[in-house]
């Protein structure tokens, strides 16, 4: 039986039903789950973690990213364009990946996120250049032990019939849905604790079909699995929905099946009153991205709006050539600082915007066994040191995204620890890092 044991946590957020806040508490470990919380405890043979003058939370879990654009941070000719330039920048590069390129850069941007305390993250690949695969991506998760939620995205419409993608970059429509079936039957994983498990993700409205929007919700509904998309991220995308499709994105969205509580969509900066109230309805899912949305000029979503009406939110880093960044307590905390800009200094606490990117993640992905630390729950721990100078000074330690830290000490996946004193025990990581400048600069040097 492995067991670990974690002694005398300072301060526990647990995000459970109660949000009860534990002081001076332990926490057993048991066959990759919680199976005790509470002060004093002994488990003769387990592994014990300290973790006095330390806070412990749940793994924080990210709801929307592109693993592959690690390998395309900060390309000149993107940094200063909206949207739809930024991509016609991007997507020639992107053209030229192949698995090697993906599976590298998914393994960079996982470590990224598990040292910024993220134990799961989905990830939205939407295209597949010389021979690349899901399977690319679902190895590297496999790797360096993160829970991950892979979905098999895809492109149809190229520019020759009025997309954005250049044509070699989109598939045939009936090869996308075999190929969502067969990453589905070899990689899907429906029960509680599960590590893998994929869901289904046309890219965008401007970039897919209506009948493979459609297409794609009646397979995923018939599998059991979850639906992603884009929607409502800018102003250009609301002007194209409205002169192709003569509707507003939510209206497009339920016409076409994609609302509902087993839907997510990526971003709805530009959701209106109307389509707010339709996704608290349905109980459809929003992964925010608050610094991805700043860099692209896109716009503050109305989370605070979300969060009243009902509609379940959770937080996403987005791709690393949007964001630049991959640090998901980073997320939390320009969440919490952009409702306070557009609704007033007590429109989101750090509490709140921690939440949301804990539980309110675990529940859009469909993970009630994660984002909470409970007997039974998985065993997904955070533990960040706060005897560093990001926090010294500080009168509230739950209140990690006002003073910090902002990398943890330790992290725990399935009670497998993946991060130790700070560092990724799971894999080389120097050498990952050198892999995957190479490439980058090998990219670099043929634009």
């Amino acid at each position: 039986m492995s067991q670990i044991l974690i002694k005398g946590a300072a301060l526990c957020l647990t995000m459970d039903d109660a949000q009860s806040e534990l002081t001076g508490t332990d926490i057993l470990l048991e066959n990759g789950a919680i199976s005790r919380i509470g002060p004093g405890l002994d488990a003769p043979g387990a592994e014990r973690v300290e973790a006095a003058g330390c806070l412990v939370t749940p793994g924080l879990v990210n709801t929307h990213h592109h693993l592959f654009q690690t390998l395309t941070r900060g390309v000149p000719g993107g940094q200063d364009a909206l949207l739809f330039g930024w991509l016609q920048t991007l997507y020639p590069i992107w053209a030229r990946f192949g698995p090697d390129e993906m599976r590298v850069s998914a393994s960079i941007g996982l470590a990224e996120l598990a040292l910024s305390g993220c134990s799961l993250s989905s990830d939205h690949l939407y295209l597949f250049p010389g021979g690349a695969r899901l399977d690319d991506t679902i190895e590297a998760a496999q790797d360096i032990g993160l829970r991950f939620h892979p979905t098999r995205g895809a492109m149809s419409i190229g520019q020759s019939a009025g997309g954005l993608p250049p044509d070699r970059l989109v598939e045939r429509e009936g090869a996308i849905l075999e190929d969502c079936i067969r990453v589905i039957d070899t990689f899907h994983d429906p029960k509680p604790g599960a590590m893998v498990r994929v869901g289904v993700a046309p890219c965008s409205p401007f970039s897919v079909s209506r009948e493979l929007m459609r297409d794609a919700a009646l397979l995923a509904r018939d599998k059991g699995v979850r639906m992603h998309t884009h929607l409502a991220e800018n102003d250009e995308d609301i002007s194209y929905s409205l002169a192709t499709f003569g509707c507003r994105p939510g209206q497009y969205a339920e016409d076409l099946g994609w609302t509902g509580a087993d839907v997510w969509h990526a971003h709805c900066v530009k959701l209106d009153s109307a389509e707010i109230d339709l996704f608290a309805r349905t109980r459809t899912g929003v992964a925010h991205c608050p610094c991805s949305n700043c860099r692209l000029g896109s716009g503050i979503a109305p989370v605070r709006a979300m969060r009243d009406a009902g509609v379940p939110v959770g937080l996403g880093v987005d791709g690393s050539a949007s964001n630049d960044s991959g640090n998901l307590v980073a997320e939390a905390r320009q969440a919490m600082l952009l409702q306070r800009v557009s609704r007033g200094a007590d429109a989101m606490s750090a509490r709140e915007a921690l939440w949301i990117a804990t539980r309110g993640g675990a529940e859009i992905l469909g993970r009630d066994d994660c984002g909470q630390i409970a007997p039974g729950k998985r065993a997904d721990i955070a533990i960040w040191d706060l005897s560093g100078v990001e926090s010294a000074g500080s009168w509230d330690p739950a209140a990690l995204l006002l003073a910090g830290p902002t990398a943890v000490r330790d992290l725990f996946v399935e009670g497998r620890q993946v991060v130790r004193d700070g560092q990724i025990a799971t894999l080389d990581l120097g050498r990952q890092i050198e892999t995957q400048n190479r490439l980058a600069a090998a990219l670099a040097a043929a634009s």
